[in-house]
This record gives C-alpha cells, sequence and structure tokens, in this order.
C-alpha cells in the first residue's frame, strides 16, 4: 500500500505542476510533466493488477500491447509527442490531445485523477 500512495502522490504533484505550467502557457513543460503523470497512472495500475511496477518505458509498453491493449494504443500514439518534447516546440494541440487522453487513460485504469 505505501507504494500506492508514493505512486498517488506523485501522480497529484505531476498534475498539480503540470497545471501551473499551462497557466503560464509552458507547453513543452506542460506535456513534460503530463506525461509523467500518464507513465505513473499507468506504473500503478500495472502495480495493483500485475503485482509489480515495470522498470521502464520498455517493459511498461510490453506489458500493455500484451495484456492492456487499450493502453498500449493510446499511449503508443502519444509517445512520439513525449520523445519530440526534447527536440521542438510543441503545440497546444499536441496538449489537448494528451489532455484527452489522460482523462481516457484515468476512466480505463479507474484511477482518478485532478486536472
Amino acid at each position: 500500500m505505501e507504494k500506492e500512495q508514493q505512486l498517488l502522490d506523485n501522480i497529484t504533484e505531476y498534475l498539480d505542476t503540470a497545471k501551473e505550467a499551462r497557466l503560464k502557457g509552458k507547453i513543452n513543460s506542460t506535456l513534460t510533466l503530463l506525461f509523467k503523470a500518464v507513465f505513473i497512472i499507468i506504473d500503478l495500475f500495472i502495480l495493483q493488477q500485475e503485482g509489480f511496477i515495470p522498470s521502464n518505458h520498455s517493459e511498461r509498453f510490453r506489458i500493455l500491447d500484451q495484456k492492456y491493449h487499450e493502453l498500449y494504443t493510446i499511449l503508443d500514439k502519444n509517445f512520439p509527442v513525449y520523445q519530440n518534447s526534447y527536440r521542438i516546440k510543441l503545440t497546444k494541440e499536441h496538449l489537448e490531445v494528451l489532455e484527452n487522453d489522460i482523462r481516457k487513460i484515468s476512466e480505463f485504469t479507474k484511477i482518478k485523477i485532478n486536472y
């Protein structure tokens, strides 16, 4: 239970900070923070379902592809945006897509978010 609470606390922190960055118009920072929250939401879901936390992106994707394909599809679609956030200036449209998808992930996993 302690691991779950730590993950929940981290989700809240990243989402709160993402809200602050969004209000300041910092799209890349907002997206990066939202992606971190997404990864943690998925890790928490995997912990609840499988009993462990994936150790890296490859393991996370493999588990999702094999067992939770709907989540895999959402994450796979968005992951290139996350990778590009280090190299290019992302747009409000990228942000809106991820905000919509984080809500879908929250609904699928039944992990409530406040964003």
